[in-house]
C-alpha cells in the first residue's frame, strides 16, 4: 500500500496541515481584540457573586459622583448619568483590566467645562471626536506617544486641577450665587461675597464633608477579615464595610431626605439641584451643528471653538485611564494591553456620544472601590451599568431634592487626594531639575489648562533633548586621552564631542592620541559618522591617532561601511593604549591585529558579533 494512504487522517495535504495553525492564530487574534472570550469560558458562580457585589458598590458610588461631576462640567445633572453607563458595557467586551471602571471623572469634567462653554451639544460632539481620535491611536498603535508626557507634568496638572475643582465647589458648599467660573475671578468673587453665605447650605455641606471623611477613614483602617471571626463580628464588619463603601450614596441620600423634609414644611434653607430630565437618554447621532439665538453654528465652527480641546481631552483621557489600569495591574499581578485599552476608551466615547455622554475615562476612586470589593472580571461593570440605567428610569424625580452643598462635599473629598504633596518632596530629594516642568505645568494650568500641559511637556522635552545633545562623559587624562560617553551618541552631541576631544587632545602641547570608549553607544547616524570622519582627519594632520574601543556590532558595522580613513578599533582599552604607545609611530595607517580586521566582511553581512 502506498505510504500516502496508510491510514485515514495520518497524512494531510500542506494546506490541510496548516489549517489548525491558522485557526489558532485567528482565535488568538480574536481573543486579543475581544478579551471577554479569554475569561468567559472559565466564569464561575463564585466570580458572579464577587462581581455582583463589586458592581453594586461601584454603582452606589458612581450615581452621586456622576450628578456632582456634571456640575463641574457645567452641564445639567442628567448628563453625568448619561456618561456613566456606556463604559460599563463596552469595557465588558474590550477591557483588559478586571478592576478599571470607565465613566465621568473630576479631571475630565473640568476639561469639558473649559472647552465646551457649558453647552451640552459641544460636550457630546467632543465625546464623539475624542473617541474617534482615541480609536485611531489604538488601531495605529500610537499609544507610545503618551510616554512623552512625563510624570512631573501629569502630577503638576492633576494637582492644579484638584485645587481648581475643589475651590470651584466652595460656592456651592456655602450657597453663594453668581460666582464666575474663571479660577482667579472665582477666588476674588468668593472672598468678596463670603458674607452672603447661606447658613443652611454651609452647615449641611460641612457636615456632609466631615461625615464623608470619617467614613473614608473607617474604610481605610478597617481590619482585614479573618476566617475564625465569630458570625456576629463578621456581620458587623460587613455592615460597616457596606456603609463606608457606599458613603457617597449614603450622604447624598440623607441630605436629600433632609432637604425634602424642609421643602414639605415650606422652608427652603438649601440650594437644590432642581429639575432633572426623566427617563433614559434618546439614542441619536451627535450634534454636528447647533442653533442658538436664531444662529446656526456649523460643524467646522464648533471644531474651531473647541480648539486645543480636541488634542488635550483625548490625550488626558488616555493618560488617566491607562495610568489607572497600569497601577492596579501592577498591584494585582496581571498585565494589560495598552493599545487595547485605547480601543476600549475610544469606542466608549464614540458610542457614548450616541446617548448624550460627554468624554469619559478611567476613574481611580471607583476603580479602587472595584478592586477592594474583590471584583474578578469586567462583568462587575454590567451590574454598575444596569444600576445607573435603573436610576435614570425611576429615580430622577427624586434627584431634584439633592442639595448642591452635599454634591460639593462629594466632589471636594474626591479631588483632595489628587493634590500630591509628596511629589514635591520626592523630586527635591531625587531629581531637582524635574521640579521645573512640574512647577511650570502647575502654575500655568491655573491660567489656561492647555498652556500648562503644553509648557510643561515642552520643558520636559527640552530637558530630554539637552541630555541627548550634551551627554555626560567620563574622561581619563594621561599620555593618551580617554573619553567615554556615559550614554548614547546622537547627531546633536557630535559637535560638543569634537570640541571636547580637540581641546583636550589636539590642542595640548604636544598633541596626544585619544581613545573613544564606545561601550554605551548602541547606534549612530550619518551626522555622527561625518563628524567622526572629520575628527579622524584632524588627528592625522596633527600626527596622532584616534582609536575606538568597545564598539557594539551594529555600530561597528556602520563605521566599517562608511570606510573612514584612519579608522582603528580594538576589543579592549588595554589593546588600544598599547598600540597607540608602541606601534603607531611606525605604522600610522595600519590597523592593529587585535582590531579583528579580518572580520570586516562578515560584520557587514551578519548581525551576529565578531
Amino acid at each position: 500500500m502506498p505510504s500516502s494512504v496508510k491510514g485515514l487522517g495520518q497524512t494531510r495535504s500542506p494546506s490541510l496541515h496548516m489549517a489548525p495553525d491558522t485557526c489558532c492564530c485567528s482565535a488568538a487574534a480574536l481573543r486579543r481584540r475581544l478579551p471577554v472570550l479569554a475569561w468567559l469560558r472559565d466564569y464561575s458562580l463564585q466570580w458572579l457573586r464577587l462581581d455582583f457585589i463589586a458592581g453594586l458598590s461601584v454603582g452606589l458610588t458612581v450615581i452621586p459622583q456622576a450628578l456632582a461631576y456634571a456640575e463641574v462640567a457645567g452641564l445639567p445633572p442628567q448628563y453625568g448619568l448619561y456618561s456613566a453607563f456606556m463604559g460599563c458595557f463596552v469595557y465588558f467586551f474590550l477591557g483588559t483590566s478586571r478592576d478599571v471602571t470607565l465613566g465621568p471623572t473630576a479631571i475630565m469634567s473640568l476639561l469639558v467645562s473649559f472647552y465646551t462653554f457649558r453647552e451640552p451639544a459641544y460636550a457630546v460632539l467632543l465625546a464623539f471626536l475624542s473617541g474617534c481620535i482615541q480609536l485611531a491611536m489604538g488601531l495605529l498603535h500610537l499609544g507610545f506617544l503618551l510616554d512623552f508626557i512625563s510624570c512631573p507634568v501629569i502630577k503638576g496638572f492633576t494637582s492644579a486641577a484638584s485645587i481648581t475643582i475643589g475651590f470651584g465647589q466652595i460656592k456651592n458648599l456655602l450657597g453663594l450665587q453668581k460666582i464666575p467660573r474663571q479660577f482667579f475671578l472665582q477666588v476674588y468673587h468668593t472672598f468678596l461675597h463670603i458674607g452672603e453665605t447661606r447658613v443652611g447650605d454651609a452647615v449641611l455641606g460641612l457636615a456632609s464633608m466631615l461625615l464623608l471623611l470619617v467614613l473614608k477613614c473607617m474604610r481605610e483602617h478597617m481590619p482585614p477579615p479573618h476566617p475564625e471571626m465569630p458570625f456576629a463580628v463578621k456581620f458587623s464588619r460587613g455592615l460597616v464595610w457596606t456603609v463606608t463603601t457606599a458613603r457617597n450614596a449614603l450622604v447624598v441620600s440623607s441630605a436629600a431626605l433632609i432637604a425634602y423634609a424642609f421643602e414639605v414644611t415650606g422652608s427652603h434653607p438649601f440650594v437644590l439641584t432642581g429639575e432633572i430630565a426623566e427617563g433614559l437618554p434618546p439614542v441619536r447621532i451627535p450634534p454636528f451643528s447647533v442653533t442658538t439665538d436664531n444662529k446656526t453654528i456649523s460643524f467646522s465652527e464648533m471644531v474651531q471653538d473647541m480648539g486645543a480641546g480636541l488634542a488635550v481631552v483625548p490625550l488626558m483621557g488616555l493618560l488617566e485611564s491607562i495610568a489607572v489600569a497600569k497601577s492596579f495591574a501592577s498591584q494585582n499581578n496581571y498585565r494589560i494591553d495598552a493599545n487595547q485599552e485605547l480601543l476600549a476608551i475610544g469606542l466608549t466615547n464614540v458610542l457614548g456620544s450616541l446617548v448624550s455622554s460627554y468624554p469619559v475615562t478611567g476613574s481611580f476612586g471607583r476603580t479602587a472601590v472595584n478592586a477592594q470589593t474583590g471584583v474578578c472580571t469586567p462583568a462587575g461593570g454590567l451590574v454598575t451599568g444596569v444600576l445607573v440605567l435603573l436610576s435614570l428610569d425611576y429615580l430622577t424625580s427624586l434627584f431634584s431634592y439633592i442639595p448642591k452643598s452635599a454634591l460639593a462635599a462629594v466632589i471636594i473629598t474626591a479631588v483632595a487626594p489628587l493634590f500630591d504633596v509628596k511629589i514635591f518632596r520626592s523630586l527635591w530629594r531625587v531629581q531637582r531639575l524635574d521640579l521645573l516642568p512640574l512647577c511650570v505645568t502647575f502654575l500655568l494650568s491655573f491660567w489656561e489648562i492647555q498652556y500648562g500641559i503644553l509648557a510643561g511637556s515642552l520643558v520636559s522635552l527640552l530637558i530630554l533633548l539637552y541630555s541627548v545633545a550634551r551627554p555626560k562623559t567620563q574622561v581619563s587624562e594621561g599620555q593618551i586621552f580617554v573619553l567615554q560617553p556615559a550614554s548614547g551618541l546622537h547627531f546633536p552631541a557630535i559637535d560638543a564631542l569634537r570640541e571636547t576631544i580637540t581641546n583636550r587632545a589636539l590642542e595640548a602641547s604636544p598633541p596626544r592620541s585619544a581613545v573613544l570608549e564606545c561601550t554605551h553607544i548602541s547606534s549612530i547616524d550619518y551626522t555622527v559618522i561625518a563628524g567622526l570622519g572629520e575628527l579622524l582627519e584632524d588627528f592625522q594632520k596633527k600626527g596622532v591617532a584616534l582609536a575606538f574601543v568597545g564598539l557594539q556590532v551594529p555600530v561597528l558595522r556602520t563605521l566599517l561601511a562608511a570606510d573612514l580613513k584612519g579608522f582603528r578599533y580594538f576589543t579592549t582599552l588595554e589593546e588600544a593604549e598599547k598600540f597607540l604607545q608602541q606601534e603607531l609611530g611606525t605604522e600610522p595607517n595600519s590597523i592593529h591585529e587585535g582590531a579583528v580586521p579580518e572580520h570586516r566582511s562578515s560584520l557587514l553581512k551578519s548581525p551576529s558579533g565578531p
